[in-house]
């Protein structure tokens, strides 16, 4: 873009016009949600048939969005069979929140462009407000599609049918799924402000929850680089997505919860679809590079709080670990030279295949004992820092 940033309204400049369809759709279904149907729950009271579809349909579409627009499509971080993409798409649909081709675009862009506010379509330093559901109030220039970051997807033909009947998919989905299931249960109106309404609202909220709250409130363990966080409470609403400073720092990886204990069921998701064979290629990032991503913070924190004023010994011991730190980087980076150099054959051998491989196991044990180190040092400093 060759305009001078004087020229792009922003949210910080002059305020552009509203979208007065956004503005409505939003502005209904968020007040229905907090009226009509709790009245409506009050009076007459809900069915467990529909809070188990409510339930079920938000489930559906929070998966379809995190773990196919999200991480299938936009991320292209695992491969899936044509039955799981269709449902994906279909689901996703329901979720309300624009086709595929579209959603992808403009997530492409936030991730290259991240807090920019002239450029990313929610940056959170455009405030809270903007971030969560602003952004599509208005004819903001940042939301304005982009289709040549998705020229991948146009092969897809799952994405393309999807992106052509997207509103007959919308409202056959909203409106036929929860008025349907009121046919079967007799409970036409129930079924219609649960299934329906409120969870479509709490299915929007849960989604901008990722591009507001996963960018305020939390933890930066993998880099300082962008505002995203890391916040187990926030993964709980978004099905998994709250590990989003893991996520920026390694969007390539179809995980966002590495840990085992870490609440990330559309890991879980597709995971099990890869154990039916109907996943495949699944991208993950070596443990090495997690592992120097964290230490590489941890000396950034060290650091600044030794030029705070230390003893010299504190420095010292820095720059003695800080020394090992660039000699295990440098080796790690000497035998991925060798594996490039070597080429395909040498993978072949099964000595040097496993000669590699357990000397990039060992560099990481060495990266795992230098960073109880640094956590013992750090705990050194709190009485220097009271």
């Amino acid at each position: 873009m060759s305009e001078s940033s004087n020229s792009i309204p922003t949210p910080s400049t002059r305020k552009p016009p509203l979208v007065k369809s956004s503005a409505i759709f939003f502005g209904l279904t968020n007040l229905a949600a907090i009226t009509i149907v709790p009245y409506w729950g009050i009076v007459h009271g809900y069915s467990a048939e529909a809070w188990i579809a409510a339930a079920i349909l938000l489930t559906l579409g929070g998966m379809s969005i995190t773990t196919g627009y999200h991480r299938l499509w936009s991320h292209r971080t695992f491969k899936a069979a044509w039955p799981v993409r269709l449902m994906l798409a279909f689901f996703g649909g329901m979720a309300l929140q624009n086709s595929i081709y579209v959603w992808a675009a403009r997530h492409r862009i936030h991730h290259r462009h991240v807090d920019d506010v002239e450029r990313d379509p929610h940056s959170i330093r455009t405030g809270f407000w903007h971030a969560h559901i602003g952004w599509m109030l208005r004819n903001w220039p940042t939301s304005e599609v982009d289709f040549s970051q998705v020229r991948d997807l146009e092969k897809d033909p799952i994405v393309m049918w999807q992106h052509r009947l997207y509103w007959p998919l919308v409202w056959t989905s909203n409106l036929g799924i929860p008025l349907l299931l009121g046919w079967i249960t007799g409970d036409w109106i129930g079924m219609f402000l649960l299934a329906g309404v409120l969870r479509l609202v709490a299915s929007h909220h849960f989604t901008f929850f990722i591009n507001s709250l996963a960018h305020t409130w939390g933890r930066r363990p993998y880099s300082e680089d962008n505002t995203a966080v890391d916040n187990g409470a926030i993964a709980l609403l978004t099905w998994g997505e709250g590990y989003h400073n893991y996520h920026h720092a390694f969007q390539a990886d179809y995980r966002n919860g590495i840990r085992w204990w870490q609440y990330d069921p559309s890991k879980w998701l597709i995971n099990t679809l890869a154990w039916c064979g109907l996943v495949t290629d699944r991208k993950r990032v070596p443990s090495f590079r997690i592992r120097r991503a964290r230490l590489v913070m941890e000396f950034a924190r060290l650091q600044r709080r030794i030029e705070q004023g230390a003893p010299s010994t504190w420095r010292e011991r820095l720059d003695h670990e800080l020394g090992q730190f660039r000699d295990t980087i440098g080796q790690w980076q000497a035998v991925q030279r060798r594996r490039v150099e070597a080429g395909a054959d040498a993978l072949k051998d099964r000595w040097s295949r496993t000669e590699m491989h357990t000397r990039v196991k060992e560099l990481e044990y060495r990266l795992k004992m230098q960073q109880k180190r640094l956590r013992a040092l750090t705990r050194s400093l709190e009485p220097q820092a009271a």
